[in-house]
């Protein structure tokens, strides 16, 4: 199985994170060793002073093969960035399953709720012109502290998540599964964020749990995580 990570900035992370993306490869060796590969077009994590992807600087930096490093995150990428060039990259990179979180960003600065439901369809059907068999998870927005104090962006970000899960229901197809991923359990932005939006270590292992555990229970795939 191919695995594309597809995400923005809480999925990129920032130079000095390990990302939950190494979380999910350290699952993904225990449970799947030898019949699995990550891939995508990008291996750099953001670097904050240069205002660009080009930090090589993960915390797990001995640890984490450059194959493992690999996807399609960036900082500032939403729905509305991914949509137009996920066909592309699954061709190139031949992806078999798509691990997704996006939407925070887009409902913050670039979309509503309902424009941006429209950019999640259009990135279904772009990958599935691209591999008809193509399986994704896609991770509800998590609201980040902004919600805390703008109520309309709250509810923006509580809508989406409805209509998220609703274009999920909707296609979904036996040929090309999508599971809509259950919101971490007990997430809590002052533990497990670094800056109320980015992950640390504890939001990290929750975020790789919950895809972990949605293809474990609907797929089979893998096992139960394990956050070591």
């Amino acid at each position: 199985m191919r695995f594309l990570f597809v995400g923005d900035s809480m999925t990129i992370g920032c130079a000095g994170d390990f990302t939950w993306r190494y979380r999910m490869w350290r699952h993904l060796e225990s449970t799947l060793p030898g019949r699995y590969a990550i891939v995508g077009p990008r291996t750099e994590l953001y670097d904050v002073r240069a205002a660009a992807p080009v930090s090589a600087a993960y915390a797990a930096a001995d640890g984490f093969p450059a194959d493992a490093r690999r996807h399609l995150a960036g900082w500032g990428e939403g729905w509305l960035h991914m949509a137009p060039v996920i066909g592309d990259v699954v061709a190139e990179h031949r992806a078999d399953v798509l691990l997704v979180s996006l939407g925070l960003i887009d409902l913050g600065f670039y979309t509503n709720s309902a424009q941006t439901e429209v950019n999640v369809r259009a990135f279904v059907a772009g990958a599935r012109a691209a591999a008809p068999r193509v399986r994704m998870v896609l991770l509800p927005v998590i609201p980040n502290v902004r919600a805390r104090v703008d109520a309309p962006f709250a509810a923006e970000c509580e809508r989406f998540n409805e209509l998220l899960a609703k274009a999920v229901a909707d296609l979904d197809t036996a040929a090309s599964p999508l599971l809509l991923a259950s919101p971490p359990t007990g997430y809590e932005l002052d533990g497990d964020t670094y800056d109320g939006t980015h992950p640390g270590p504890s939001g990290e292992h929750k975020l790789a749990g919950a895809f972990a555990t949605a293809m474990h229970q609907a797929w089979g795939v893998g096992g139960p995580y394990q956050a070591v």
